[in-house]
């Protein structure tokens, strides 16, 4: 049964206005067009819908019924519709997003802000995890996109660059290493502060480490940065966090070097493999790209310039 929605918007709004002519205009269509959009719904349904008169339509019993059965899901469908079209312009929509606490707490409200000042309508469900959540919360579809480090085995995801930071160490000032090259020979014999063990931070320490046959030192282990900071603070040991970490810049009577040698952290957008943004999506890593401070996301370490990130 070949029936198109332009004959059924037609044959609807001559069933309503009881006029070809009035409801031509209103679909800004002509008059013969309509006529012969609602002669063809006739013809594939072999059955009269308006009785033709001298001064207009008049829907036939059948066609009354049909009326009444199709203007809501007309309604319903051109709703659905304008839903699309929004989310298609980036007016309307919900992207569900899993970051790292470091990325979620620094470059991304810089980032939800310049997407609300492009598109007002568009949402950020953000659910802030540790990098092996992350990425399996993209991996089961319980996030669209993930904000962490490059998977492994990426085989079922995709992964684009974002930006670099690197590993400082954070300590009082009066610190025996706040002079000094911060080697990790010197920081091996410290008790360390350290993320937690499913993170990028942590992996790339652990591997640094056994690369030079060093074993980390490890006093405590959190989440996020703060809790480490504050640790820092009361001299419980060297905190080692991203330089992105938004928390550093909360504590400026701390010392923050960066490890000689660097050891950098690569943040990438990830995704499923094979799948394409949503336009919502897209708009969103289009701000966190346009976030990124000249520098590339790094902040200079605190009351140390000698340690400024390499290029």
């Amino acid at each position: 049964m070949d029936i198109s929605l332009r004959s059924l918007q037609a044959f609807v709004a001559v069933a309503r206005y009881r006029s070809f002519s009035r409801a031509a205009g209103l679909l800004h269509r002509t008059q013969p067009a309509l006529t012969v959009q609602v002669r063809r719904l006739e013809e594939a349904l072999g059955l009269r819908l308006l009785d033709r008169l001298p001064r207009g339509a008049e829907p036939t019993a059948a066609g009354s019924e049909l009326a009444r059965t199709l203007e809501p899901l007309l309604r319903d469908l051109e709703h659905a519709l304008d839903v699309a079209r929004g989310t298609a312009s980036r007016r309307a929509g919900t992207v569900r997003l899993a970051a790292v606490p470091s990325v979620a707490s620094g470059l991304l409200p810089a980032a939800i802000a310049l997407l609300q000042e492009r598109h007002p309508t568009l949402q950020v469900r953000l659910q802030e995890a540790v990098t092996g959540r992350v990425q399996a919360m993209v991996r089961a579809d319980l996030a669209e996109i993930g904000i962490a480090s490059r998977p492994e085995d990426g085989s079922d995801l995709e992964a684009e660059p974002l930006f670099q930071d690197r590993i400082v160490a954070v300590m009082p000032a009066g610190h025996r290493l706040a002079s000094g090259p911060v080697t990790l020979e010197r920081i091996a014999a410290e008790p360390l502060l350290l993320m937690e063990t499913d993170t990028s931070v942590d992996r790339l320490l652990s591997d640094a480490f056994a690369a030079r046959g060093l074993s980390l030192t490890v006093r405590q282990r959190a989440v996020h940065a703060a809790t480490l900071i504050n640790m820092a603070r009361t001299g419980l040991g060297i905190a080692l966090l991203p330089s992105t970490a938004s928390e550093l810049q909360l504590a400026p009577e701390l010392i923050t070097r960066g490890l000689s040698p660097d050891l950098a952290r690569e943040v990438v957008v990830i995704r499923r493999a094979g799948r394409s943004y949503s336009p919502a999506a897209e708009a969103l890593v289009a701000a966190l790209r346009g976030s990124i401070p000249r520098d590339g996301g790094e902040q200079a370490p605190a009351h140390c310039p000698s340690t400024a990130p390499r290029r």
